[in-house]
């Protein structure tokens, strides 16, 4: 569970990252997504999905493994 906590709050520090530093730019890349169509965001967000396990299955049998 502690694993799960850590990740959760990489992500928040990563998204606070760019809140911080990039606010402009990410108000353009929100109105630049507004205008892409529902499927293809979802195949990307299944994308990354798929992304985000395999880099997981990685870490923790290829690398925790050696």
């Amino acid at each position: 569970m502690s694993e799960f906590v850590t990740a959760v709050g990489l992500v928040l520090v990563i998204e606070g990252l760019v809140y911080a530093f990039l606010p402009r730019h990410l108000k353009q890349v929100m109105t630049t997504v507004e205008r892409i169509p529902d499927e293809t965001l979802r195949f990307g967000g299944l994308i990354a999905v798929a992304a985000g396990v395999a880099v997981v299955w990685i870490a923790r049998t290829l690398i925790a493994g050696s």
